[in-house]
């Protein structure tokens, strides 16, 4: 696999690209999860799970035929990395 976006990692079967991002706040991951949701929605991709908490959220990425991440995954994770320093309540 390429070399993945920082803080990701590769996981499993189907193999997935995974990374937990953390908040100080409940404002800030609400933040967050809006500006992924209106990212995903400009780009016409869409990670397969996303799960949250009052500080957290998880977000897996897979292709949409079960092989291995190629660059629209990892496109799509880096382009949420960069959401990171837009995020305040």
């Amino acid at each position: 696999m390429a070399d993945l976006p920082e803080g990701w990692e590769a996981r499993g079967r189907p193999p997935a690209l995974f990374r937990r991002f953390e908040f100080e706040r409940y404002g800030e991951t609400r933040v967050f999860l809006d500006a992924v949701a209106a990212l995903t929605e400009e780009l016409g991709v869409h990670p397969q799970n996303i799960s949250f908490g009052t500080t957290y959220v998880n977000i897996t990425l897979e292709s949409a035929d079960g092989s291995e991440p190629g660059s629209v995954e990892l496109d799509l994770a880096a382009r949420i990395n960069a959401l990171t320093g837009s995020v305040e309540p």
